[in-house]
């Protein structure tokens, strides 16, 4: 007799959500690369660059038919039900229908060309304020999955200000508890910035967060 097949064994698999995560991450990678053939112009400001990238593109619903994302809902500045977080983007699935707890969130930083390996810049504000939300559970993080957004706001060569990144996480930000440093991914085609770390939380589980690092530098309102 052949066993019954459980679709929803499948969307709770570890792969599947891999998958997922990694499928949204590479549309907005699609949106983005549409941002700069549009030559749209963004403020020097978190908020503003996050609300062109969402509100114009994630939730425009052309586009959304154009990279096939009509599976997803994206929303922004969420306030979470059981953690002060407020997520940047919140990004809901299918699968949320059956768990409301599961959606993933994409925490968004701006990154500069100054202060790379000292505590008061905006490698060490991604840490401290976007990594360690995750960490200590300031956001929940239903499977132990999420996403961050550096947003390059200034010309820097990206890798090695990952390996900035990734110094400040071994050397200033212990607790990070980071496991495995910023590492390159390539499940995006013709698109190296893109990233994995592994953490673990408060509740001693591992942490998994993948990085994309969008630049913006030759796209900011002068002023």
């Amino acid at each position: 007799m052949h066993r019954k097949l459980d679709p929803s064994a499948f969307l709770e698999s570890a792969s599947f959500r891999d998958a997922e995560l990694q499928d949204v991450l590479t549309k907005i990678v699609y949106c983005y690369r549409l941002m700069l053939s549009n030559n749209i112009r963004v403020a020097n400001n978190e908020n503003q660059i996050r609300d062109e990238l969402l509100i114009n593109y994630l939730k425009n619903n052309k586009i959304r038919k154009q990279f096939q994302l009509t599976a997803y809902l994206f929303d922004k500045e969420v306030p979470e039900d059981n953690t002060k977080g407020r997520t940047d983007i919140k990004v809901q699935t299918m699968n949320t229908f059956v768990d409301t707890s599961a959606y993933y969130i994409i925490e968004c930083k701006r990154l500069n060309n100054q202060i790379l390996r000292g505590k008061t810049g905006l490698n060490a504000e991604y840490i401290g304020s976007g990594i360690m939300r995750f960490v200590n559970g300031h956001y929940s993080t239903n499977k132990y999955l999420n996403g961050m957004i550096g947003f390059v706001v200034e010309r820097v060569d990206i890798n090695t200000n990952v390996e900035n990144i990734n110094y400040l996480l071994k050397k200033m930000f212990i607790s990070a508890n980071t496991e495995t440093v910023l590492t390159s991914l390539n499940f995006i085609r013709d698109f190296q910035y893109h990233y994995y770390s592994l953490h673990k939380g408060t509740n001693n589980k591992r942490i998994k967060l993948y990085h994309l690092m969008l630049d913006f530098s030759a796209n900011m309102n002068e002023g």
